[in-house]
Protein backbone atom coordinates (compact mmCIF):
# COMPACT_ATOMS: atom_id res chain seq x y z
CA UNK A 1 0.00 0.00 0.00
CA UNK A 2 2.77 2.34 0.84
CA UNK A 3 4.33 1.47 -2.45
CA UNK A 4 1.34 2.20 -4.09
CA UNK A 5 0.88 5.50 -2.22
CA UNK A 6 4.16 6.75 -3.91
CA UNK A 7 3.55 5.59 -7.07
CA UNK A 8 0.15 7.63 -6.61
CA UNK A 9 2.31 10.84 -5.41
CA UNK A 10 5.17 10.45 -8.29
CA UNK A 11 2.99 10.22 -11.12
CA UNK A 12 0.88 12.98 -10.16
CA UNK A 13 3.56 15.60 -9.83
CA UNK A 14 5.37 14.67 -12.35
CA UNK A 15 2.32 14.76 -14.59
CA UNK A 16 1.59 18.05 -12.81
CA UNK A 17 4.97 19.62 -13.83
CA UNK A 18 5.00 18.09 -17.15
CA UNK A 19 1.84 19.06 -18.83
CA UNK A 20 2.51 22.98 -18.87
CA UNK A 21 6.18 22.16 -21.20
CA UNK A 22 4.22 19.53 -23.15
CA UNK A 23 1.47 22.38 -23.91
CA UNK A 24 4.25 24.82 -24.84
CA UNK A 25 5.33 21.83 -27.25
CA UNK A 26 2.33 20.97 -28.76
CA UNK A 27 1.88 25.05 -29.54
CA UNK A 28 5.31 24.67 -31.33
CA UNK A 29 5.16 21.52 -33.31
CA UNK A 30 1.65 22.44 -34.35
CA UNK A 31 -0.63 19.61 -32.80
CA UNK A 32 -3.32 22.03 -32.17
CA UNK A 33 -7.44 21.24 -32.02
CA UNK A 34 -8.87 23.27 -34.16
CA UNK A 35 -12.89 23.65 -33.77
CA UNK A 36 -13.80 23.07 -37.40
CA UNK A 37 -16.94 20.42 -37.00
CA UNK A 38 -20.21 20.18 -35.87
CA UNK A 39 -18.49 17.31 -33.27
CA UNK A 40 -16.56 19.97 -31.28
CA UNK A 41 -17.41 21.58 -28.53
CA UNK A 42 -14.86 23.87 -28.07
CA UNK A 43 -15.01 27.37 -29.37
CA UNK A 44 -11.17 28.05 -29.75
CA UNK A 45 -7.80 26.26 -30.77
CA UNK A 46 -7.12 23.91 -28.05
CA UNK A 47 -3.19 22.39 -27.70
CA UNK A 48 -3.19 18.51 -27.91
CA UNK A 49 -0.47 16.30 -26.87
CA UNK A 50 -1.50 16.30 -23.02
CA UNK A 51 -1.57 12.46 -23.39
CA UNK A 52 2.22 12.70 -23.43
CA UNK A 53 2.39 14.36 -19.58
CA UNK A 54 0.27 11.34 -18.10
CA UNK A 55 2.43 8.47 -20.43
CA UNK A 56 5.44 10.22 -18.36
CA UNK A 57 3.97 10.51 -15.16
CA UNK A 58 2.83 7.03 -14.99
CA UNK A 59 6.32 6.03 -16.81
CA UNK A 60 8.60 7.36 -14.72
CA UNK A 61 6.44 6.52 -11.23
CA UNK A 62 6.44 2.50 -12.81
CA UNK A 63 10.22 2.22 -13.37
CA UNK A 64 10.88 3.54 -10.03
CA UNK A 65 8.73 1.80 -7.81
CA UNK A 66 7.50 -1.49 -9.54
CA UNK A 67 9.49 -5.12 -9.81
CA UNK A 68 9.88 -5.35 -13.42
CA UNK A 69 8.95 -8.18 -15.20
CA UNK A 70 8.21 -9.52 -18.77
CA UNK A 71 4.54 -9.17 -18.71
CA UNK A 72 5.30 -5.24 -17.49
CA UNK A 73 8.08 -4.70 -19.56
CA UNK A 74 5.45 -5.91 -22.94
CA UNK A 75 2.72 -3.23 -20.96
CA UNK A 76 5.17 -0.40 -20.66
CA UNK A 77 6.60 -1.23 -24.53
CA UNK A 78 2.93 -1.28 -25.92
CA UNK A 79 1.84 1.74 -24.02
CA UNK A 80 4.77 3.28 -25.60
CA UNK A 81 3.60 2.13 -29.61
CA UNK A 82 0.37 3.73 -28.25
CA UNK A 83 1.66 6.73 -26.90
CA UNK A 84 3.99 7.23 -29.89
CA UNK A 85 1.24 6.43 -32.41
CA UNK A 86 -1.52 9.08 -30.90
CA UNK A 87 1.18 11.78 -31.12
CA UNK A 88 1.61 11.65 -34.21
CA UNK A 89 -2.02 11.69 -35.38
CA UNK A 90 -2.42 14.65 -33.20
CA UNK A 91 0.07 16.42 -35.43
CA UNK A 92 -0.64 14.71 -38.38
CA UNK A 93 -4.03 12.96 -38.59
CA UNK A 94 -3.30 9.42 -39.75
CA UNK A 95 -5.56 7.34 -41.45
CA UNK A 96 -7.57 5.29 -39.71
CA UNK A 97 -6.85 1.79 -41.07
CA UNK A 98 -3.13 2.34 -40.10
CA UNK A 99 -4.34 3.13 -36.32
CA UNK A 100 -5.82 0.41 -35.98
CA UNK A 101 -3.24 -2.02 -37.18
CA UNK A 102 -0.64 -0.45 -35.02
CA UNK A 103 -3.18 -0.47 -32.26
CA UNK A 104 -3.07 -4.48 -33.25
CA UNK A 105 1.03 -4.90 -33.06
CA UNK A 106 0.63 -2.79 -29.72
CA UNK A 107 -1.77 -5.14 -27.82
CA UNK A 108 0.11 -8.07 -29.10
CA UNK A 109 3.54 -7.25 -27.25
CA UNK A 110 2.09 -7.62 -23.97
CA UNK A 111 -0.05 -10.10 -25.23
CA UNK A 112 3.06 -12.17 -26.65
CA UNK A 113 4.70 -11.38 -22.91
CA UNK A 114 2.32 -13.95 -21.60
CA UNK A 115 -0.44 -10.96 -20.79
CA UNK A 116 -3.58 -13.44 -21.16
CA UNK A 117 -7.16 -13.92 -20.84
CA UNK A 118 -7.17 -17.01 -19.71
CA UNK A 119 -11.01 -18.30 -19.29
CA UNK A 120 -14.22 -17.18 -19.04
CA UNK A 121 -16.59 -17.84 -16.53
CA UNK A 122 -19.63 -20.18 -17.51
CA UNK A 123 -22.52 -18.17 -16.45
CA UNK A 124 -25.04 -20.71 -16.37
CA UNK A 125 -22.59 -22.71 -14.00
CA UNK A 126 -21.18 -19.52 -12.17
CA UNK A 127 -22.31 -21.19 -8.43
CA UNK A 128 -19.78 -23.77 -8.59
CA UNK A 129 -17.44 -21.83 -9.91
CA UNK A 130 -17.55 -23.18 -13.88
CA UNK A 131 -15.01 -21.76 -16.23
CA UNK A 132 -14.86 -21.92 -20.09
CA UNK A 133 -11.11 -22.37 -20.61
CA UNK A 134 -10.28 -20.05 -23.60
CA UNK A 135 -6.76 -21.93 -24.93
CA UNK A 136 -5.96 -21.12 -28.59
CA UNK A 137 -8.34 -18.12 -28.33
CA UNK A 138 -6.75 -16.65 -25.73
CA UNK A 139 -4.58 -14.45 -27.61
CA UNK A 140 -6.85 -12.98 -30.48
CA UNK A 141 -9.46 -12.39 -27.41
CA UNK A 142 -7.15 -10.33 -25.10
CA UNK A 143 -5.99 -8.54 -27.89
CA UNK A 144 -9.51 -7.48 -29.08
CA UNK A 145 -10.29 -6.39 -25.94
CA UNK A 146 -7.30 -4.25 -25.75
CA UNK A 147 -7.60 -2.34 -28.64
CA UNK A 148 -11.50 -2.43 -28.39
CA UNK A 149 -10.81 -0.56 -24.47
CA UNK A 150 -7.39 1.76 -26.45
CA UNK A 151 -11.19 3.03 -28.49
CA UNK A 152 -13.48 3.18 -26.25
CA UNK A 153 -11.54 5.75 -24.23
CA UNK A 154 -10.65 7.52 -26.71
CA UNK A 155 -14.30 7.69 -28.19
CA UNK A 156 -15.85 9.35 -25.10
CA UNK A 157 -12.92 12.06 -25.03
CA UNK A 158 -15.08 14.82 -26.25
CA UNK A 159 -15.84 16.90 -23.67
CA UNK A 160 -13.22 18.52 -20.97
CA UNK A 161 -11.61 16.13 -19.10
CA UNK A 162 -14.60 13.80 -19.70
CA UNK A 163 -12.32 10.90 -20.32
CA UNK A 164 -9.46 11.82 -18.12
CA UNK A 165 -11.78 11.81 -15.17
CA UNK A 166 -13.94 9.14 -15.86
CA UNK A 167 -10.13 6.60 -16.25
CA UNK A 168 -9.06 8.06 -12.87
CA UNK A 169 -12.53 7.20 -11.21
CA UNK A 170 -12.28 3.94 -13.34
CA UNK A 171 -8.52 3.36 -12.03
CA UNK A 172 -9.40 3.96 -8.05
CA UNK A 173 -12.70 1.37 -8.55
CA UNK A 174 -9.86 -1.29 -9.68
CA UNK A 175 -7.59 -0.35 -7.03
CA UNK A 176 -10.01 -0.76 -4.29
CA UNK A 177 -10.88 -4.05 -5.66
CA UNK A 178 -7.05 -5.12 -6.01
CA UNK A 179 -6.28 -4.15 -2.34
CA UNK A 180 -9.19 -6.78 -1.82
CA UNK A 181 -7.77 -9.36 -3.66
CA UNK A 182 -4.08 -8.65 -2.27
CA UNK A 183 -2.50 -7.48 -5.19
CA UNK A 184 -0.05 -5.21 -4.96
CA UNK A 185 1.76 -5.53 -7.98
CA UNK A 186 -1.65 -4.61 -9.72
CA UNK A 187 -2.47 -1.96 -7.27
CA UNK A 188 0.58 0.04 -7.75
CA UNK A 189 0.49 0.27 -11.83
CA UNK A 190 -3.47 1.44 -11.45
CA UNK A 191 -2.09 3.60 -8.43
CA UNK A 192 0.66 5.04 -10.84
CA UNK A 193 -2.15 5.81 -13.74
CA UNK A 194 -4.65 7.48 -11.09
CA UNK A 195 -1.95 9.65 -10.34
CA UNK A 196 -0.86 10.71 -13.61
CA UNK A 197 -4.64 11.56 -14.12
CA UNK A 198 -4.83 13.46 -11.38
CA UNK A 199 -1.71 15.51 -12.17
CA UNK A 200 -3.44 16.19 -15.31
CA UNK A 201 -6.57 17.14 -14.97
CA UNK A 202 -6.09 21.05 -13.25
CA UNK A 203 -5.55 21.48 -17.25
CA UNK A 204 -8.24 19.46 -18.49
CA UNK A 205 -10.81 20.65 -16.78
CA UNK A 206 -13.52 22.67 -18.23
CA UNK A 207 -12.42 25.08 -19.92
CA UNK A 208 -9.28 23.42 -20.76
CA UNK A 209 -5.70 24.79 -21.26
CA UNK A 210 -5.02 21.49 -23.30
CA UNK A 211 -6.20 18.37 -24.35
CA UNK A 212 -5.04 14.83 -24.25
CA UNK A 213 -5.71 13.77 -27.54
CA UNK A 214 -5.24 10.67 -29.18
CA UNK A 215 -1.71 10.13 -27.19
CA UNK A 216 -3.68 10.26 -23.87
CA UNK A 217 -7.04 8.68 -24.75
CA UNK A 218 -5.77 5.53 -26.62
CA UNK A 219 -2.66 5.20 -23.85
CA UNK A 220 -5.31 5.30 -21.22
CA UNK A 221 -7.52 2.77 -22.65
CA UNK A 222 -4.55 0.53 -23.12
CA UNK A 223 -3.24 0.75 -19.43
CA UNK A 224 -6.76 0.08 -18.30
CA UNK A 225 -7.37 -2.79 -20.45
CA UNK A 226 -4.02 -4.27 -19.57
CA UNK A 227 -4.45 -3.63 -16.05
CA UNK A 228 -7.89 -5.60 -15.85
CA UNK A 229 -6.33 -8.50 -17.14
CA UNK A 230 -3.74 -8.87 -15.07
CA UNK A 231 -2.64 -10.33 -11.81
CA UNK A 232 -5.39 -11.53 -9.53
CA UNK A 233 -7.92 -8.70 -11.19
CA UNK A 234 -8.03 -11.45 -14.03
CA UNK A 235 -9.26 -14.31 -12.67
CA UNK A 236 -12.85 -11.29 -12.71
CA UNK A 237 -12.22 -10.54 -16.28
CA UNK A 238 -14.53 -10.74 -19.25
CA UNK A 239 -17.91 -12.43 -18.04
CA UNK A 240 -16.83 -13.31 -14.36
CA UNK A 241 -20.09 -11.44 -13.46
CA UNK A 242 -18.39 -8.71 -15.65
CA UNK A 243 -16.17 -6.30 -12.96
CA UNK A 244 -14.07 -5.01 -15.82
CA UNK A 245 -17.37 -4.26 -18.07
CA UNK A 246 -19.06 -2.79 -14.68
CA UNK A 247 -15.81 -0.26 -14.13
CA UNK A 248 -15.48 0.76 -17.65
CA UNK A 249 -19.18 0.39 -18.58
CA UNK A 250 -19.37 4.20 -19.88
CA UNK A 251 -17.10 3.94 -22.60
CA UNK A 252 -17.52 0.26 -23.38
CA UNK A 253 -21.48 1.08 -23.51
CA UNK A 254 -20.96 4.26 -25.30
CA UNK A 255 -19.10 2.53 -27.87
CA UNK A 256 -21.31 -0.33 -28.05
CA UNK A 257 -23.91 2.19 -29.43
CA UNK A 258 -21.96 3.98 -31.93
CA UNK A 259 -20.85 1.03 -33.54
CA UNK A 260 -24.40 0.10 -33.82
CA UNK A 261 -25.70 2.96 -34.43
CA UNK A 262 -23.11 3.86 -37.61
CA UNK A 263 -23.94 0.39 -38.91
CA UNK A 264 -27.59 0.77 -38.74
CA UNK A 265 -26.73 4.46 -41.18
CA UNK A 266 -24.58 2.97 -43.66
CA UNK A 267 -21.64 4.27 -41.84
CA UNK A 268 -18.17 2.85 -40.69
CA UNK A 269 -18.14 1.67 -37.40
CA UNK A 270 -14.92 3.96 -36.76
CA UNK A 271 -16.59 6.99 -38.94
CA UNK A 272 -16.78 9.87 -36.31
CA UNK A 273 -20.30 11.37 -35.53
CA UNK A 274 -22.26 13.82 -32.96
CA UNK A 275 -24.11 10.88 -31.52
CA UNK A 276 -21.97 10.30 -28.48
CA UNK A 277 -23.83 10.17 -24.80
CA UNK A 278 -22.11 13.61 -24.19
CA UNK A 279 -23.14 14.78 -27.42
CA UNK A 280 -26.88 14.08 -26.80
CA UNK A 281 -26.37 15.65 -23.20
CA UNK A 282 -25.34 18.55 -24.71
CA UNK A 283 -27.91 18.91 -27.42
CA UNK A 284 -30.08 18.58 -23.85
CA UNK A 285 -29.27 22.12 -23.38
CA UNK A 286 -26.26 21.06 -20.22
CA UNK A 287 -23.26 22.87 -20.38
CA UNK A 288 -20.24 21.05 -20.73
CA UNK A 289 -19.77 21.04 -16.97
CA UNK A 290 -22.86 19.74 -16.11
CA UNK A 291 -22.64 17.34 -18.63
CA UNK A 292 -19.34 15.27 -17.26
CA UNK A 293 -20.45 15.60 -13.88
CA UNK A 294 -23.42 13.65 -14.81
CA UNK A 295 -20.78 10.97 -16.65
CA UNK A 296 -19.23 10.96 -13.29
CA UNK A 297 -21.37 10.34 -11.33
CA UNK A 298 -22.15 7.71 -13.78
CA UNK A 299 -18.66 6.25 -13.60
CA UNK A 300 -18.93 6.75 -9.72
CA UNK A 301 -21.79 4.15 -9.67
CA UNK A 302 -20.77 1.30 -11.90
CA UNK A 303 -17.20 1.46 -9.88
CA UNK A 304 -19.05 1.05 -6.31
CA UNK A 305 -21.18 -1.44 -8.48
CA UNK A 306 -18.19 -3.56 -9.47
CA UNK A 307 -16.86 -2.89 -5.63
CA UNK A 308 -19.69 -4.38 -4.33
CA UNK A 309 -19.50 -7.69 -6.66
CA UNK A 310 -16.27 -8.67 -4.90
CA UNK A 311 -18.52 -9.76 -1.96
CA UNK A 312 -22.14 -11.33 -1.63
CA UNK A 313 -23.52 -13.86 -4.54
CA UNK A 314 -26.86 -12.27 -3.84
CA UNK A 315 -25.68 -8.94 -4.06
CA UNK A 316 -24.34 -9.74 -7.64
CA UNK A 317 -27.36 -11.00 -8.63
CA UNK A 318 -29.34 -7.70 -7.50
CA UNK A 319 -26.41 -5.57 -8.81
CA UNK A 320 -26.82 -6.99 -11.82
CA UNK A 321 -29.90 -7.40 -12.61
CA UNK A 322 -30.59 -3.66 -11.89
CA UNK A 323 -27.38 -2.18 -14.20
CA UNK A 324 -28.68 -4.64 -17.13
CA UNK A 325 -31.93 -3.08 -16.86
CA UNK A 326 -30.68 0.16 -16.50
CA UNK A 327 -28.64 -0.24 -19.20
CA UNK A 328 -31.07 -1.01 -21.29
CA UNK A 329 -33.22 1.65 -20.61
CA UNK A 330 -30.80 4.11 -21.21
CA UNK A 331 -29.77 2.33 -24.40
CA UNK A 332 -33.55 2.77 -25.79
CA UNK A 333 -33.70 6.22 -24.67
CA UNK A 334 -30.13 7.37 -26.26
CA UNK A 335 -31.53 5.19 -29.69
CA UNK A 336 -34.79 6.86 -30.08
CA UNK A 337 -33.56 10.67 -29.03
CA UNK A 338 -30.67 9.45 -32.31
CA UNK A 339 -33.39 8.30 -34.65
CA UNK A 340 -35.36 11.73 -33.43
CA UNK A 341 -32.28 13.93 -34.02
CA UNK A 342 -31.11 11.93 -37.08
CA UNK A 343 -34.91 12.26 -38.87
CA UNK A 344 -34.86 16.14 -37.92
CA UNK A 345 -31.62 16.73 -39.57
CA UNK A 346 -32.44 15.17 -42.79
CA UNK A 347 -36.01 17.58 -42.46
CA UNK A 348 -33.88 20.04 -42.44
CA UNK A 349 -31.55 18.74 -45.20
CA UNK A 350 -34.22 18.65 -47.68
CA UNK A 351 -35.51 21.98 -46.50
CA UNK A 352 -32.15 23.37 -47.20
CA UNK A 353 -30.39 21.40 -49.51
CA UNK A 354 -27.67 23.82 -50.07
CA UNK A 355 -26.51 23.33 -46.42
CA UNK A 356 -24.83 20.40 -44.82
CA UNK A 357 -26.53 18.69 -42.23
CA UNK A 358 -23.34 19.29 -40.10
CA UNK A 359 -23.68 22.52 -40.12
CA UNK A 360 -27.17 23.00 -38.38
CA UNK A 361 -25.87 21.11 -35.41
CA UNK A 362 -24.95 23.76 -32.81
CA UNK A 363 -21.46 25.07 -33.09
CA UNK A 364 -19.21 23.37 -30.85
Amino acid sequence: MLRSLFAFLCAAAIALAATPLVKKFACRVGAIDVPKDARRVHKKPIPLLGGIAIYLGFLISVLIFADLSLQLAGILIGASVIVLLGALDDRFVLDAKLKFVVQIVAAIIPVACGLRIEFISNFFNFAEGGKIWLSYLSAPLTVLWIVGLSNAVNFIDGLDGLACGVSTIASFSIFLIVVQLGDAATALLIAALAGACIGFLPYNFNPAKIFMGDSGALFLGFILATVSVSGNFKWFTLVNFGLPFLVLGLPIFDTAIAIIRRLIHGKKPWEADRGHIHHKLIDMGMSQKQAVAILYAVSAILGLSAILLTNSNLIKMMIMALVILIVLAVAVKLYLSHERHFKEQQAMSAENPDKPADLKDDAE
